[in-house]
């Protein structure tokens, strides 16, 4: 299957109306984007279960603004409508192949329920502490005092303390 174009207006039908989509972002006086079009090319026509869609970093500078793209060649790779892969620089057919793979073979349940592990920690960090009902949470920990910071395990997410009135520590 060849690559297809993606825009502003074609970008979320194609990524959310797909089970799997890659997408390069690119641009035609990118040196290592030429270079890894025709290993892109390749992977598109042997995966023909898989949406390859490109996206001219020129053209769509406002998609490529909204995506964080800050260096191209840009791979991100999308699951079930959801971003499982994001990195910048040409890969060598090997490392595109195992994209792939590891895309195909990721668990979805577990992917789906990790991102709503992270959304309900990122909608509790960003809450209005006067507005929220803390009548079903222990907030008796986020005393900076008593609060058990070895508990949590900061590294694996964003965690945001200004928002919620204590400093952020880190054991």
């Amino acid at each position: 299957m060849a690559t297809s174009t993606l825009t502003g207006s074609t970008f979320d039908q194609t990524v959310l109306g797909n089970e799997i989509v890659l997408v390069d972002f690119w641009a035609e006086w990118c040196g290592p984007c030429r270079n890894f079009a025709p290993v892109y090319e390749a992977a598109a026509a042997e995966n023909p279960d898989i949406v390859f869609g490109k996206v001219d970093t020129e053209a769509e500078q406002a998609l490529a603004g909204a995506a964080g793209i800050s260096s191209i060649p840009t791979l991100m790779a999308f699951r079930e409508g959801i971003l499982v892969f994001s990195q910048p620089g040409a890969l060598p057919r090997k490392a595109l192949d195992q994209v792939i793979a590891g895309v195909k073979g990721l668990d979805m349940a577990e992917v789906r329920a990790a991102v709503a592990a992270a959304q309900a920690e990122h909608d509790h960090a960003a809450h209005d502490d006067a507005a929220h009902d803390h009548s079903d949470h222990d907030h008796a920990a986020h005393d900076d005092a008593a609060h058990d910071y070895a508990a949590h395990d900061h590294a694996a997410h964003d965690h945001d303390h200004a928002d919620s009135g204590h400093a952020a520590r880190q054991s």
